[in-house]
């Protein structure tokens, strides 16, 4: 069998390296350089907090996954709120999640606190932990998996704008090749690529931002605040602390950081500790999104598989997706059970939908 994998972010990398460890003939294309959209720019939080038994059951397989290719530090996830809208939230979320068989637990503010003691806990209302959760290095990552692929007999071939011209059809400046099956993991590229066979695909696209602090000798979890809407997770002795997403034309993305965004995160996790740091860097980067926040997994063609629409969970997802992706295209039964296939199915949408990307119709769009 010959595959053909677009995209070399940590999706498409991990559907060759499945394909190639099960003795498929695998090519990937990667116009660029591998990781270099979404997965290289990526938060590398991973937990395993999901209400939906779906995205539950593949956040834990990714989990898995993760620390086995050693790649997973371990690092509890923390979410918290302010407002009792919110704190309500909270406490179902966790309620289900243990239905689910999850390791997460409420606890108290003061304690909270007490562990981490950089920590403002005075104004909330709610706090939970997932404790299987950890946190990978995106460039790691990408290069783990990208080796992964390379041993098990995968050819990559980077700088190498690829086309479809028939579904399962590459093409490139150099050549053109055809496959029994190729798989579309090209993030915001994967629905003109489809286009070209006149798939329509229901995907917006939307930009986020991040910024890392200085080094600030302090022992933080992963968090996210509910009521004041961003997150930040220990980096590189600092704090990488995101938000500021909204949507964007991706063909006109400014890779950098705005500087609003910047000042607004810092005051926000100022208010939300007791740190005072300076800024080492910022950068943004593109997201996909779909009209219910799913991602788009599945066939949409004879040959033509694709693999979309993370919401910012690309990464985080990588493993458990192209395990499953991988699986499907050689024809076997996948690891993960048949609502994924009902759930992620990219025929659920007719293509041609009109959404805000981040689920806010009065927003900027």
């Amino acid at each position: 069998m010959r595959v053909a994998v677009v995209g070399g972010g940590a999706v498409g990398l991990a559907v060759a390296g499945d394909l190639a460890s099960a003795g498929v003939e695998v090519t990937l294309y990667e116009r660029g350089e591998l990781g270099g959209g979404a997965s290289g720019r990526a938060a590398g939080i991973c937990y395993d907090a999901f209400a939906d038994p779906t995205d539950a059951a593949v956040a834990t397989r990714a989990l898995t996954r993760y620390r086995e290719w050693d790649l997973l530090a371990p690092r509890p996830y923390v979410w918290v709120a302010r407002e009792a809208e919110d704190a309500r939230a909270v406490r179902e979320q966790v309620a289900e999640m243990r239905a689910l068989g999850l390791d997460v637990e409420t606890v108290t503010p003061e304690r909270l606190g007490d562990r981490y003691p950089t920590v403002e806990t005075a104004d909330l209302t709610a706090c939970a932990v997932a404790n299987d959760a950890g946190t990978v290095a995106p460039e790691a990552v990408v290069a783990s998996l990208a080796e992964r692929a390379r041993t098990a007999g995968a050819t990559v071939r980077t700088g190498t704008p690829a086309s479809l011209t028939g579904p399962t059809t590459v093409g490139t400046a150099d050549d053109e090749t055809e496959f029994d099956a190729v798989v579309a993991a090209a993030g915001p590229a994967t629905a003109p690529l489809l286009a070209d066979q006149d798939i329509s695909l229901a995907l917006e696209t939307y930009r986020a931002q991040v910024l890392v602090t200085e080094p600030v000798g302090a022992s933080l979890p992963s968090l996210y605040d509910a009521s004041r809407e961003f997150y930040w997770r220990p980096r590189d002795g600092g704090v990488l602390v995101g938000d500021g997403a909204h949507a964007v034309d991706p063909d006109n993305c400014d890779p950098a950081a705005d500087p609003a965004f910047v000042e607004s995160a810092l005051d926000r996790l100022r208010a939300a500790t007791t740190l005072d740091p300076a800024v080492a860097r910022s950068w943004a980067g593109l997201c996909t999104a779909t009209p219910d926040r799913d991602p788009l997994v599945g066939r949409v063609a004879d040959g033509l598989w694709v693999a979309t629409g993370w919401q910012g969970h690309g990464l985080m997802r990588a493993p458990a997706i192209g395990e499953y992706v991988a699986q499907r295209v050689r024809g076997v039964a996948p690891r993960l059970d048949a609502p994924l296939a009902e759930q992620f199915d990219p025929s659920r949408f007719e293509g041609d939908e009109k959404f805000h990307p981040l689920g806010d119709p009065t927003a900027d769009w």
